[in-house]
């Protein structure tokens, strides 16, 4: 029984993802499913617990090998939704990161998609910029001793190479925009690089922001991070 609830509760925790992606029900059931496979989870690992123990005592091998993957599974099933409400409580409940905050990149190619998304495309102000310093102190631009013709075809090398869904790449406006969707829920971020002549060559600032979603749990941070990484490598290079 222990091993049959397992897998019900590694079905639902996929279901979560599968019926948001294709639209049978909104965010708020999924992540209500996430919790709801979680508690599952913690249950059966109980019973399973309980289940190895009395078939050691009993001797009953086969028992013992189905109770110890209900555990294996149950531990998977409830990782997930924990490791996600962890990263929650890590990072400010954000989801617009830049490296500028004083004066964000703008977003203009996927202005009219992210008009239409809940989160827009106004950036939050000095409260999201106070949270950000706060959870990312680390978040800053780079420069580059190039010039900025030369950082912008480096910053598109660099975005295609992260496998970003190139919008508009604006050489002559030192503006590359781009959408990235998440590996799980498909939830589609949307990215704005910006290049700027500087004295000693070029500054690069990013903004990367949710369309849907108060917290982001750390992903356009993650993602900047990234970026910034991957370029100064192929400057480099």
């Amino acid at each position: 029984m222990a091993l049959v609830l397992a897998v019900l509760g590694l079905a639902a925790l996929a279901s979560a993802s599968v019926g948001y992606r294709l639209g049978w029900f909104g965010l708020g059931p999924a992540f209500a499913i996430l919790r709801a496979s979680a508690y599952v989870a913690i249950a059966v690992a109980i019973v399973s617990l309980i289940g190895v123990g009395l078939a050691l005592v009993a001797r009953h091998w086969t028992s013992v090998a189905a109770a110890i993957v209900a555990l294996l599974l149950a531990a998977g099933t409830a990782a997930v939704p924990l490791a996600m409400q962890r990263a929650a409580r890590a990072v400010p409940p954000i989801h617009d990161i830049t490296t500028d905050t004083e004066r964000p990149p703008d977003f203009v190619a996927v202005r009219p998609l992210r008009e239409r998304a809940p989160n827009g495309v106004a950036y939050g102000g000095p409260d999201v910029a106070s949270a950000q310093r706060r959870g990312y102190p680390d978040l800053a631009p780079i420069r580059l001793a190039i010039p900025p013709e030369r950082a912008f075809a480096l910053v598109e090398a660099t975005a295609r190479g992260l496998g970003w869904n190139i919008v508009a790449a604006s050489p002559a406006d030192g503006r590359l925009e781009a959408t990235v969707t998440t590996p799980w829920f498909g939830f589609k971020d949307d990215v704005v690089v910006r290049v700027a002549p500087a004295p000693d060559g070029s500054r690069i600032d990013v903004r990367s922001a949710s369309r849907i979603g108060r917290s982001d749990l750390g992903a356009n941070a993650r993602r900047i991070r990234a970026f910034l990484a991957a370029l100064a490598a192929r400057a480099r290079a």
